[in-house]
């Protein structure tokens, strides 16, 4: 059965955009392309919105999915301006001090934040003589981050001669070299290496393969900070949700694509699992690329990315991700702890080369209600886990092992930051590998899709204006400029350079 998508007043000579997934990228897509003229309807497979930012609601307790760190919020703004609205009239953000609690295996902790003096008043416990390469190695994140952010972030990689154009800066800001090789060349310590050279993890890369433009993320969370908002991510992704339905543009939920229909060399809607046919003058897929191409593409002869060229291609990593309430409070944790374990390299080693879940492992631990105690019942506190993983590659049968990884983990914490943790739970969710690639359609379950190594960014990446099919339109993690919120959201914002005008459908 074909249909057209149902009509708002006033908008039966817009152009129709379809928007596959209601993920952060997905919302922004939709609120950029109304603005720009199209009515737009968003299927979303789940039975709300967000996607990777989806919330769970357990007894009483609020988790956050995914997405817990907001480190450009200006971007933000941008989509509440373009809507007519303020974005501090809808959403809380509170500035995190410090940024991050990072607890080594030792039992030592450095408060990471924005405040150079204190940072450095850290080093120089561990390593005096780091110092002034942290001064010097702050620099040069500053240099990467007005080439690789304020410069690229935004705009599309469509041929390979915007490639080219870029090649000799990249050059010179060395990004050949990895984000832990560029750490190294400014710091001995290898704690402090270990410091500034986490962060790739947080979106799925490893530091020792991912290309050094990634160490402009301690510049970006320099100038505007780490934030979280009042209410979790899941507040913002109902702040979207609220401007693009005042829009007029319709949300489906339970309504899973399974394929892209093509006419002539060109998009022209949706075929859902249900049979369900929704024609469009063009569709924005905010699903994983790989399996957008492997799935929802199988039919349509593919030139770039093949089936073979997936395969070959290297993914993120997996998560393991433990949601769990307690029955009381941990005062003394700090809304994001980093938990690294008894290895730095060698656990990352078996999680992306040996694809080999390891005995040992390293956290992240959330705790919202040390900013807004409203996610927990009164007295109680809210957290999660997450565990960076090998993706189902590893052939780990998780199934059987989730049971076991968790309890692994609620020991160490019990041990370590949350005493008594194992009698005080009052809710648990866990969340796998497995559950990302078939609750949100990750391919191989990797939690942030291709993994951002040289070779696999910017053009070398799937493009935001597809490469196979005309009318076709990638935004969210696995295309141009990668994962993150940051990432994502400048994802939609390559849409108003790739998509035509709503005018030229007249």
């Amino acid at each position: 059965m074909t249909v057209a998508a149902p009509q708002v007043p006033g908008s039966a000579k817009k152009p129709h955009a379809l928007v596959i997934g209601s993920g952060i990228g997905g919302l922004a897509a939709a609120i950029r392309l109304g603005a720009r003229g199209y009515r737009v309807t968003i299927l979303e497979k789940l039975d709300a919105p967000g996607g990777r930012a989806y919330v769970h609601r357990r007894d009483g307790f609020s988790f956050d999915a995914g997405p817990t760190i907001i480190t450009a919020p200006f971007l933000l703004e941008e989509l509440w301006n373009m809507c007519g609205r303020r974005f501090e009239d809808d959403i809380d953000l509170r500035l995190m001090d410090p940024f991050y609690r990072i607890r080594f295996d030792d039992g030592r902790i450095f408060d990471y934040s924005g405040d150079a003096d204190k940072v450095k008043a850290q080093i120089a416990e561990y390593s005096p003589a780091d110092v002034d390469g942290y001064d010097r190695f702050m620099k040069m994140s500053e240099r990467v981050f007005k080439v690789g952010f304020e410069g690229l972030a935004h705009k599309p990689f469509t041929h390979v001669t915007d490639m080219a154009k870029i090649a000799p800066q990249m050059a010179i800001l060395q990004s050949y070299r990895t984000v832990y090789g560029m750490v190294s060349s400014y710091i001995k310590d290898p704690f402090i290496r270990q410091v500034l050279s986490f962060h790739p993890l947080l979106i799925g890369g490893n530091p020792f393969t991912v290309t050094s433009i990634y160490v402009l993320i301690s510049f970006l969370e320099r100038k505007w900070g780490v934030h979280s908002a009042m209410g979790g991510t899941g507040a913002i992704v109902n702040g979207l949700v609220s401007l693009v339905e005042g829009q007029g543009t319709e949300i489906r939920y339970k309504s899973e694509v399974e394929r892209i229909l093509v006419e002539k060399g060109r998009a022209a809607g949706v075929r859902l699992t249900s049979g369900e046919e929704i024609q469009s003058d063009i569709v924005v897929s905010d699903v994983d690329p790989a399996t957008t191409y492997g799935k929802m593409l199988a039919e349509h002869p593919r030139r770039t990315w093949t089936d073979r060229k997936i395969d070959r291609s290297a993914f993120s990593t997996g998560l393991f991700v433990w949601y769990f309430g307690t029955k009381r409070q941990y005062p003394d944790v700090k809304h994001h702890t980093i938990l690294l374990g008894p290895r730095y390299k060698g656990l990352i080693q078996d999680i992306f080369k040996h694809k080999k879940l390891a005995e040992d492992f390293s956290l992240y631990l959330y705790r919202p209600t040390a900013t807004d105690p409203s996610l927990a019942p009164e007295g109680c506190d809210t957290f999660y886990a997450l565990s960076p993983v090998p993706h189902l590659e590893s052939g780990t049968d998780w199934e059987a092992q989730a049971e076991p990884y968790r309890a692994r983990i609620a020991r160490y914490l019990s041990e370590t930051v949350l005493p008594g943790l194992e009698d005080q739970i009052a809710t648990s969710l866990v969340t796998t590998p497995l559950d990302f690639k078939l609750r949100l359609n990750s391919h191989l379950g990797a939690g942030f899709s291709f993994e951002p190594i040289l070779l696999q960014s910017a053009w070398f990446r799937p493009h935001n204006k597809s490469e196979e099919v005309d009318g076709l339109y990638l935004v969210g993690a696995g295309t141009h400029p990668g994962a993150g919120v940051p990432g994502v959201i400048s994802s939609a914002r390559v849409l108003d350079t790739v998509v035509p005008d709503a005018s030229t459908f007249a």
